[in-house]
């Protein structure tokens, strides 16, 4: 397979994904702004911009955290490269560069959800946030289901699997530290009924709410942080998705998963032991430190993902000359 063609497979996975993220977490924290009315709009919607790590786009573009300035910004601001119009439209793209790799199914689901997202105006989005996000999160969930359904489970599929679970992984980690603190930092204790709203909100963001009542019957942090870290059967939990990833990536190197071939396996091999053997109770120690290291190293894959299969090695001249195509690549990246 040409590097470009898996490149935009695994970008179109992780855009979407991106997207769906991003409308999960909008829709949960209107819905605690309901459950919560007292709550000022600042202390409500800040924790939603620290999530997606825009503080600074976002600043120089509106003054006060409000529910519109925040959907605004995050579904279809042109300066925000993570808004929700912003990821499906690069998703379409690479779909769209790789047209002949997927199928007409794929095409379809993916086009119609970007109209759905372009045609909407941020008053009717604030006015029903309900209906715009769920299309979102159920076009996302289609698009996976037609793409299991109609495409060969091949290389291909194996990009866009790698590309779906690790962009997974880091936005679980993302919600959690951010949630988390906010949560710890508050003084009404686990049991008050505006914490509990809380913790089941940052549950709710990770769609875990109902598979971790399943298991726990209280609302405990450390069992919340330990569900979505440590859950080997939760598909959003961190540990779930980096094994997922970890088992693409061997089956792309057609390796076993205990004899990593490149850089990318080895790191994501290290990550995921560490998550493996780690007590829940050294995590809690200092679990922004813990989680803003996982997200370096997470971001760490991806880059090591790509040198291994999107950034062409050239071989020197004198063992072999380079392809048209490498030559091709090379001048576009010095453009």
């Amino acid at each position: 397979m040409l590097s470009r063609v898996a490149e935009s497979l695994f970008w179109m996975s992780r855009y979407l994904e991106r997207a769906e993220d991003v409308a999960r977490i909008i829709a949960v924290n209107f819905q605690a702004s309901l459950d919560a009315p007292d709550v000022s709009q600042a202390l409500a919607w800040e924790p939603v911009i620290a999530i997606t790590g825009d503080r600074q786009v976002y600043a120089a573009a509106f003054d006060t955290f409000d529910e519109a300035s925040v959907t605004a910004f995050l579904t279809r601001h042109p300066e925000n490269r993570n808004a929700i119009l912003s990821c499906v439209g690069r998703a379409r793209e690479n779909a769209r560069a790789v047209r002949e790799q997927i199928s007409r199914e794929m095409w379809e689901e993916i086009n119609r959800l970007y109209h759905v997202v372009y045609g909407a105006d941020v008053d009717s989005i604030v006015r029903n946030p309900y209906d715009f996000f769920s299309q979102i999160r159920n076009g996302s969930h289609l698009f996976q289901g037609v793409t299991d359904a109609t495409m060969a489970h091949s290389e291909g599929w194996e990009f866009i699997q790698a590309g779906k679970y690790l962009e997974r992984a880091d936005k679980t980690a993302r919600i959690l530290d951010v949630k988390y603190g906010a949560l710890t930092s508050n003084t009404g204790g686990e049991g008050a009924p505006l914490v509990s709203l809380q913790w089941i909100a940052l549950l709710k963001s990770c769609s875990a709410f109902e598979p971790y009542r399943r298991s726990h019957s209280q609302l405990q942090a450390w069992r919340v942080v330990d569900f979505l870290l440590l859950d080997r059967t939760f598909p959003r939990s961190v540990a779930f998705c980096l094994e997922q990833t970890r088992r693409s990536l061997a089956r792309l190197s057609d390796s076993p998963l205990d004899r990593p071939s490149n850089a990318a396996e080895r790191l994501l091999g290290r990550l995921y032991a560490e998550l493996t053997y780690l007590d829940i109770r050294e995590a809690l120690a200092d679990l922004h430190v813990y989680l803003d290291d996982m997200e370096r190293k997470i971001n760490a894959v991806g880059e090591s993902v790509a040198q291994t299969y999107f950034i062409p090695n050239v071989l020197p001249p004198s063992v072999a000359a380079p392809s048209r195509y490498y030559e091709a690549q090379q001048q576009q990246q010095q453009q």
